[in-house]
């Protein structure tokens, strides 16, 4: 035997790792050089293998040669292994065609070789352990082989999908790539590398992937990385990024990128391969200066050293360049080498080299200065010359001192210039900045001569506006500062020279941008600013009268910082601090109006925002500022201009009074010392009283004036100290329970008036109250602007004044009356309730200044009391009339009863009825409002009783001259509500009104009120409170009027008046009509005194007023009229002699009734109707019937249908519950009926016929049947009613009955045509007879007499129906019922179609609640079955829920039906048996079968029809079968071989070509698993999981989820004895079960988490089974990798030998249809080779696994070829 050595470029180099095997022959080459090979004695089946010992894989042709060049030198060698025992030879190649045999592996445990013919046991065991360590050495090598085999097959599947065109997948494989690396980072980038290097047509974006991937797993693993490695990346990298000339930047970038995390430990090579590139007398590529670049900033410590020679190198290169995007490149690379020297020089004690200095770069970098400045920045572009600027100043630093101030003349103008050159000049400033802080490190002069300059350009850019969106405007400004930073800290003196003139100009931009520089300097450079406080604040005059919102920004933030640095204790500070005051005090909507839409300036940072947050940071921050503000902030309390800066000012006070107050707390806070500035007590206490009224407005500023009053109160007054520590924290409590829309105003401000006057109380010092009521009118035109804040302080001069003498009172208030703005009609009330308050106490006082103000021209006028007025126009006296007229009635509301009413005629009224003629609203609403509080205050007195007023005719005209002046559709103002209290106020007092004032008032009122049109319902408007409240007030005045005529006449009267608005068309007038009735009646009869009998001869009349009424439109008005003849009935008997505390049976009866007439079923609105005249009739007296009856016949026309039934309704009750007493009154009154039939054809009038055909039916039934059949379909109305008629006596509807199911049930019930010629199924047309027999068995079966009929016949009419209703879905009417619908149609007529199968659901459903099952109907109407019944679709869950319902609500009924059922079940209608068979299929279901005793049969019936013809019977069969479960349980084990028989049955049933049968067998199975009998499940239990497991991923989504879950019972059910058997059941499912839960249908994913957690059990491992049961609970969101990946953990762990079949299963679902089951696939792989172990890897099928992952990277989902990635990157296992 011979073996062959590799020799490169044989022939006999095969495959990957050159292995090859020979049994026998001549070997070429070396055939005389190698001997044959000793083979060991008596082992003739070992045979010899050759390996190459040193060869790589072959590869393509230019890798092939490439190997050949780099091998060619190499020593050649082979090594001869023994299949068994591996005993081996090594020989190796000197040459081609010559070998030498080598040393054979050191021999184990001090055995020798043992020579040729050695046997000895010591050599043979030295040999045996010999060969095992060099077999396991060779296993290594081996699987070493197969690795770097398998990581360069996986990378090259990952490189391979970088191509994806999907952006999500490409950053997914990369993603894959860098996990790879994350293990194996040389195998990874050596795939890299290698993939780029034969790719070289690669395209760059893919190419960038890559790179970006090797750029990672370089940086986390560049300590790992072996120099061979680094070398061949930058090899690679540097290649990619000087590939082509032309700049393409990502990927160049990356490439870069790549270079750059390398050269963070491989400096030196990375800087070779760079440098080589470098070379003197070369221009080299961008890329190669950009990489240096940023290798120098990343790695400065390395890079800094060879600085000195790149900058050499470059020097003479930059002559050389001569397009500009390398001279940029050139100059971002001198910028960055300049940073990197500068911060090497700042960290020289951290440098591996100390002794560097800047000296030693000072020359090249002069020497690049030179070529930048002189000649690229003269003729280069723009953005070559912005990159030179940018580099010159960091070069700047590294001059020397004498070139850089040899250059400052000429490089600072220069760079100045570009500001005028570029538009993002934030690179121009930071370069400027870092040169003029070289140059100040120098110590340079060159500075002072080009201030000015500098100043002047450094300005113009801070005052560029400044967009907030545009961050480079934002930095550029930054750097600004920081120039003006080093140039005040240079030159203070020139710098504020060159600023502080330019406050003085009006231009808004030069003035923000100074003042913005000013607070920089202030804050920046606070030792030099120092001595320049007072010419910095002497300079901020004219900003301070700016009216520009940015410059008062500006101006703010200036005295913020002027604040935290002592400038505002200087003279003029204060002026600093009133202009913030003034800004707290703008107001913000007129703000926001002015800074406009394009602002730059957001609310958050208004100027009033920032100057609140200014004032109170200063005052609680800065502590030397207390003295600043205090006490000169109170200044500011009282001025009207400052009130909307009331809240911040308060919570500064505050702050510093408390501040003061602990350091000394007797003291007075306030120390006036003759500083007049300073408000007093009186006017603080008045300003902040006044401004507390509204105390949510203005930041809440009536919280903060309370707080600022408290902390006051010694200063206000001593003795309030202790008052007011309780009261106000109440009132601030009060504050803090509401808000601004909860809080009641008239509450609060009552409570303020309380504070107020015991305040005053407290005080009880005459002079301190003067005082404070003269500052209280000083302060009243104040408020001008704010009227409600005005008419607070008019209440608080009336309380002051209420405290104070008589002299005090008579001056205020004439001093009131004299200046007070009539002309505001808002400050009229205020006024008025002033002279109301003070009336209190000083009514007298209070009248005669009222007086003596009128009368003051009485002498040189007319007469007449207003007549001072006519100089004036007429609206203005109009006014100052309405005002005064307003004071008098809150004087009269305010005065002392016991003295108003000797002066209210001739004081108060006298001087109203002088202006009753006017025409002027407001002051008509005045009067009326004086006019309704004076009679008010009038029948509040004690004494009203015996009150006469004289006036009291001529003020009720008046007040309803002022009603119907009003417009009687609308209302908008309260004259109406206070013109008829006022009205309700006068009737009460004496003397009476005339009939015809009292008709006239009434009249009057109703008109105006009953027709305003209601509101739309959209809340509780204004106008709709207002409306209830007159309503409210003219019921209050009706039943004053009442009161004067307490009789059955005097109602009448008042009811009259209501009767139109009763009866009118439209519904808000008679519900706000009949409501009115109710309460009159109601209080009528609360009030009626009877002393002698008195008949009630209107009764009826009245009655029949109301009694239609109840069946309104309106549920409102039905439920008043029942309220009204509830009361009429009572006042009846309390007519006859009744007492007024009797409760009568009958009336009671009808409050009972209320509740039927809101209900929307018109039926029991009309029962109730019914009911009603019931009542009625047994109360009514015999004299008054016939006018009810005749009322009740004129209501039949009334336009309101529902009122004319229910007339028509209480007319038969009344004729059927009295007619014995209407003998003589019979011809009048069937006269009446007979014309009322002639004038309309409605159904209640028509019912009067019934009584005909019932007498006639009762002799000749089966004729009146057959003619009552022949009407026309559908039935009518008019016939539908002769119907029901024949159903009122029991007898008679038993006969109609079984005529009708004779018709129905033998003949034909439909009839089959062909529709059109080329139609598949012929369509079905109900025959006529039978339809109509069916709709005529519907309305007798509805007839409510026909009860006991039905249930005669109920067992044959249910079934009879329910075949009826299953013979008829789907059929279509008769053919001349189409065209009669289709002759209706073209005319445009209405006409009710007739649908067979309605017809019999509605008569089944008609007999069923005849026969006394209306639950049957309720439930089959809740659950929709009777719709369901209707359609084909859901006909058969119609039929179970109704057999459902029967069992559950008519049990007794069953064994007759189920009996009559039996027989149909031969029907030659296959719908019949279908039906029939649902239903007994069903009744299983119940254990209403049990206790009847008709289980057996209906088994035995069911089971006999397993072979049925139709699927659908044999699939109910199998239903119902399985029903058993729920309605028999216990009896399950006694027919458990049947049941399941039946099932497998339906299991294996091949007609079926829908598998319905076996869905239905699957279903069944599940439900019997628990109870039928275990011996019997276990003989079956293989038989099932075999037979449901093809189902498992059926495309129909019921297969799947139902197998599923049978497989989860099956589980479930053989725990015990058989779980080892079904252990491989349990193991092949467990994939499929894993995988559904994605699966796109929701139920499929439940019946998987159920059959997971079910096998957990089985499979024999406690943490798998709880992982299932912790994440697959039902209602869990489940998070479906983290449950994979610890489902895949646990079975690696506990079922490793299981590895290889679950990944085979999971394989075939990559080709899944299901795009969500496709991508959990790979998932499942992903984990479990996540969680095997080394010795599990030969299970897996690498080649397979690696080719179906390949092919799902071209899957058209992308979430599947994003797993497929994912996937892959977790193989490194195998690598």
């Amino acid at each position: 035997m011979w073996v062959c050595v590799c020799v490169t470029g044989s022939p006999w180099c095969v495959g990957r790792g050159h292995r090859a095997e020979w049994q026998a022959g001549p070997v070429p080459h070396l055939r005389s050089n190698l001997p044959h090979p000793l083979r060991p004695t008596g082992r003739p089946d070992w045979s010899p293998t050759v390996r190459c010992g040193g060869h790589k894989p072959a590869g393509g042709g230019a890798e092939r040669e490439r190997e050949r060049r780099d091998t060619i030198s190499q020593p050649m060698s082979a090594e001869i292994v023994w299949g068994r025992g591996q005993v081996t030879a090594r020989w190796e190649a000197v040459g081609r065609g010559r070998a030498r045999r080598v040393a054979p592996p050191t021999p184990v445990n001090g055995c020798s070789e043992g020579g040729s013919g050695g046997r000895g046991r010591g050599a043979s065991s030295g040999l045996k352990r010999g060969i095992q360590v060099h077999t396991r050495r060779q296993k290594e090598a081996r699987t070493t082989v197969m690795s770097e085999t398998y990581a360069k097959r996986l990378s090259a599947i990952l490189l391979d999908a970088v191509t994806d065109k999907d952006p999500q997948m490409q950053e997914q494989v990369c993603g894959a790539l860098c996990d790879f690396g994350e293990s194996k980072p040389a195998e990874v980038l050596s795939a890299c590398e290698e993939h780029l290097r034969l790719h070289e047509k690669l395209a760059h974006p893919y190419r960038t992937i890559i790179l970006r991937a090797m750029e990672i797993v370089v940086s986390n693993h560049i300590s790992e990385l072996d120099k061979d490695t680094a070398r061949a990346i930058i090899l690679l990298a540097s290649n990619e990024m000087t590939k082509v000339k032309e700049l393409v930047s990502d990927w160049q970038q990356a490439a870069s990128s790549v270079l750059v995390a390398v050269g963070r430990r491989f400096i030196s090579s990375v800087m070779e391969e760079l440098l080589s590139k470098f070379q003197p007398g070369l221009l080299p590529h961008p890329c190669t200066v950009h990489t240096l670049a940023s290798l120098s900033v990343s790695n400065v410590f390395g890079v800094v050293p060879f600085l000195t020679s790149i900058l050499s190198t470059m020097l003479p290169m930059l002559g050389a360049a001569k397009h500009d995007s390398m001279k940029v490149v050139f100059c971002c690379a001198l910028q960055r080498f300049s940073e990197s020297i500068l911060e090497y020089l700042a960290n020289l004690d951290q440098a591996p080299d100390p002794t560097v200095r800047k000296d030693a770069f000072a020359s090249d970098i002069f020497g690049a200065y030179d070529i930048l400045f002189h000649q690229w920045l003269q003729s280069g572009g723009a953005k070559l010359r912005l990159a030179v600027v940018e580099a010159l100043g960091p070069m700047s630093h590294l001059l020397p001192s004498e070139k850089l101030e040899e250059q400052l003349p000429k490089l600072l103008p220069r760079v100045l210039a570009f500001y005028k050159k570029h538009t993002e000049t934030v690179h121009v400033s930071k370069s400027l900045g870092q040169i003029l802080e070289a140059a100040v490190s120098v110590g340079s002069r060159t500075l002072d001569i080009h201030l000015n300059s500098l100043l002047a350009a450094l300005h113009a850019q801070i005052c560029v506006p400044v967009e907030s969106s545009s961050p480079l405007v934002m930095s550029n400004q930054k750097e600004v500062l920081r120039c003006f930073t080093v140039l005040a800290c240079c030159s203070p003196d020139r710098l504020l020279a060159f600023l502080l003139p330019k406050l003085d100009t009006s231009n808004e931009r030069t003035r923000v941008g100074t003042l913005q520089v000013l607070r920089h300097v202030i804050n920046a450079a606070a030792a030099q600013m120092e001595v320049k406080k007072p010419v910095i604040l002497s300079s901020m005059k004219l900003p301070l009268l700016d009216t520009n919102n940015k410059v008062k920004r500006a101006v703010v933030q200036v005295v913020s910082a002027m604040a935290h640095h002592g400038y505002l204790e200087q003279p003029g500070g204060k002026a600093m601090v009133e202009y913030i005051v003034q800004q707290c005090a703008l107001p913000p909507e007129a703000e926001i109006q002015k800074l406009g839409a394009d602002s730059e300036a957001l609310a958050a940072d208004s100027v009033r925002a920032i100057s609140v947050s200014t004032l109170y940071l200063v005052s609680t921050t800065v502590d030397r500022m207390g003295e600043v503000l205090w006490p000169y902030l109170l200044e500011f309390l009282v001025p009207i201009r400052f009130t909307r800066a009331l809240s911040p000012l308060c919570r500064s006070l505050v702050h510093l009074a408390q501040k003061r107050q602990e350091a000394g707390a007797h003291a007075p806070l306030i120390q006036y010392n003759g500083n007049v500035h300073l408000p007093s007590p009186y006017a603080i206490t008045t300003r902040l009283l006044a401004v507390s009224s509204h105390p949510y407005v203005g930041d809440g500023r009536g919280a903060a004036s309370l707080r600022l009053l408290n902390v006051l109160h010694q200063d206000i007054h001593p003795a309030l100290g202790q008052r007011w520590v309780t009261a106000i924290p109440l009132l601030l409590e009060h504050l803090d329970e509401y808000s601004e829309e909860t809080l009641s105003q008239k509450e609060w401000e009552e409570k303020l008036l309380v504070f107020l006057r015991d305040s005053l109380a407290v005080v009880s010092d005459n002079t301190w109250v003067c005082h404070l009521t003269l500052e209280m009118c000083k302060q009243l035109p104040n408020y001008n602007g704010t009227p409600l804040e005005k008419n607070f302080l008019y209440k608080c001069v009336g309380t002051t004044l209420g405290a104070a003498s008589s002299k005090v009172v008579r001056k205020h208030l004439r001093e009131l009356l004299e200046t007070a703005r009539y002309q505001e009609e808002r400050e009229h009330e205020g006024l008025a309730c002033c002279f109301g308050i003070c009336a209190i106490s000083h009514l007298d006082d209070t009248l005669a200044q009222l007086d003596d103000f009128v009368k003051s021209d009485v002498l040189r006028k007319s007469a007449g009391i207003f007549n001072l007025f006519k100089n004036r126009s007429e609206s203005e006296a109009n006014k100052v009339r309405s005002a005064l007229i307003l004071c008098y009635g809150h004087v009269a509301a305010g005065a002392p009863r016991e003295l108003l009413l000797a002066r209210v005629e001739a004081d108060l009224f006298w001087n109203m009825s002088e202006c009753f003629s006017t025409k002027d609203p407001a002051l008509r609403l005045s009067l009326v409002q004086s006019v309704c509080m004076a009679t008010q205050a009038i029948c509040s007195s004690a004494h009203s009783s015996s009150f006469h007023l004289s006036r009291k005719a001529e003020l009720v005209a008046q007040m309803v001259e002022f009603i119907r002046a009003e417009p009687p559709d609308s209302l908008k103002t309260p004259i109406w509500k206070k013109a008829m209290l006022a009205c309700t106020y006068l009737v009460t007092l004496e003397p009476a009104l005339e009939e015809q004032v009292q008709a006239d008032l009434i009249h009057s009122c109703l008109h105006r009120v009953m027709a305003v049109l209601p509101e739309p319902e959209e809340g509780d408007s204004p106008q709709e409170s207002l409306y209830l409240d007159t309503v409210q007030v003219l019921k209050d005045l009706l039943t004053s009027l009442l009161l004067w005529n307490m009789t059955p006449l005097g109602l009448q009267v008042m009811l009259e008046h209501l009767s139109p608005w009763i009866k009118s068309p439209r519904g808000h007038e008679r519900v706000r009509a009949v409501g009115l009735s109710a309460c009159l009646l109601q209080f009528f009869l609360q009030h009626l005194q009877i002393s002698a009998l008195v008949p009630f001869h209107n009764l009826g009349l009245l009655i029949g007023l109301f009694s239609p009424r109840c069946a309104d439109l309106w549920p409102a008005t039905r439920r008043e009229a029942v309220s009204c003849i509830h009361s009429l009935l009572y006042l009846q008997l309390t007519c006859v002699g009744f007492s007024r505390d009797y409760q009568d049976d009958v009336a009671e009866q009808l409050l009972s009734l209320k509740d039927g007439l809101v209900h929307p079923d018109p039926a029991i609105l009309f029962h109730t109707c019914h009911s009603i005249a019931q009542l009625i009739a047994k109360r009514l007296p015999p004299d008054q019937l016939i006018n009810l009856l005749l009322t009740l016949f004129e209501s039949l026309g009334d336009p309101d249908k529902n009122c004319s039934r229910a007339a028509s309704v209480m007319i038969n009750c009344l004729l059927k519950e009295r007619g014995n007493m209407l003998q003589e009154k019979v011809p009048e009154i069937v006269s009446v009926l007979r014309s009322k039939l002639q004038e309309t054809q409605e159904e209640h009038i028509l019912q009067a016929a019934q009584h005909s055909v019932f007498a006639l039916a009762t002799h000749h039934c089966a004729s009146v049947v057959s003619n009552l059949l022949g009407s026309p379909l559908p039935f009518d109305s008019h016939t539908c009613t002769l119907w029901r008629a024949l159903a009122l006596e029991p007898g008679l509807a038993a006969q109609v009955l079984g005529l009708l199911l004779e018709k129905i049930s033998k003949d034909v019930l439909f009839e089959e045509s062909q529709a059109f010629l080329l139609s598949s199924t012929p369509d079905r047309v109900a025959t006529l007879l039978p339809l109509a027999a069916t709709c005529a068995l519907h309305e007798v079966a509805s007839a409510p007499a026909s009860g006991p009929a039905v249930l005669e016949l109920y067992p044959q009419l249910f079934v009879a129906l329910l075949l009826r209703v299953s013979c008829t879905v789907g059929v279509q009417p008769p053919r001349q019922l189409q065209a009669k619908e289709r002759r209706s149609a073209s005319s445009g007529l209405a006409s009710r179609s007739l649908e067979p199968c309605s017809s019999a659901v509605d008569a089944l459903q008609a007999v069923l609640v005849r026969g006394g099952n209306e639950d049957v109907v309720q439930c089959m109407e809740l659950d929709g079955g009777w719709q369901l019944l209707r359609t084909s679709a859901g006909h058969e869950e119609g039929v179970t829920r109704l057999a459902s319902a029967m069992a559950k609500f008519a049990g007794p009924r069953l064994p007759l039906v189920m009996k009559l059922l039996f027989t149909t079940q031969s029907s030659m209608y296959e719908v019949q048996r279908v039906t029939s068979t649902a239903f007994l299929a069903e009744l299983l279901s119940s254990n209403v079968v049990n206790d009847l005793m008709l289980l057996e049969s209906l088994l035995y019936n069911l089971m006999a029809r397993q072979k049925d013809t139709s699927a659908r019977v044999r699939r109910l069969v199998l239903h119902g079968l399985a029903n058993i479960t729920l309605g028999s349980p216990d009896k399950v084990q006694t027919h458990s071989p049947q049941l399941l028989t039946a099932m497998i049955g339906g299991l294996d049933d091949g007609d079926d070509p829908h598998s319905l049968v076996a869905l239905e067998a699957m279903v069944g199975l599940a439900r019997l698993m628990d109870l039928v009998d275990a011996w019997d499940l276990h003989a079956v239990l293989l038989h099932i999981a075999v037979r449901i497991r093809p189902f498992f991923d059926s495309e129909r989504m019921e297969l799947r989820s139902v197998s599923i879950g049978l497989f989860g019972h099956l589980n479930k059910a053989c725990r015990g004895d058989c779980k080892d058997v079904f252990l491989e059941q349990v193991v092949g499912g467990l994939v499929p079960l894993l995988l559904h839960l994605r699966d796109p249908h929701a139920p499929v994913v439940t019946a998987c988490r159920f059959a997971l957690r079910m096998c957990g059990p089985n499979l024999e491992c406690e943490e798998l089974a709880a992982v299932f049961q912790r994440h697959l609970q039902e209602g869990h969101d489940l998070h479906f990798g983290e449950f994979l990946n610890t489902t895949c953990k646990h079975l690696m762990r506990h079922f490793p030998d299981l590895l290889g079949r679950l990944l085979s299963t999971s394989l075939f679902y990559y080709k899944s249809s299901w795009e969500d089951v496709r991508a959990a696939a790979p998932m499942l792989t992903g984990f479990l080779v996540l969680h095997m172990e080394a010795e599990q890897r030969p299970q897996v099928d690498l080649e397979q696994l690696l080719t179906a992952l390949q092919l799902l990277l071209k899957d058209p989902a992308l979430k599947v070829r994003l797993k497929a990635v994912k996937t892959l990157g977790r193989l490194v296992k195998f690598a």
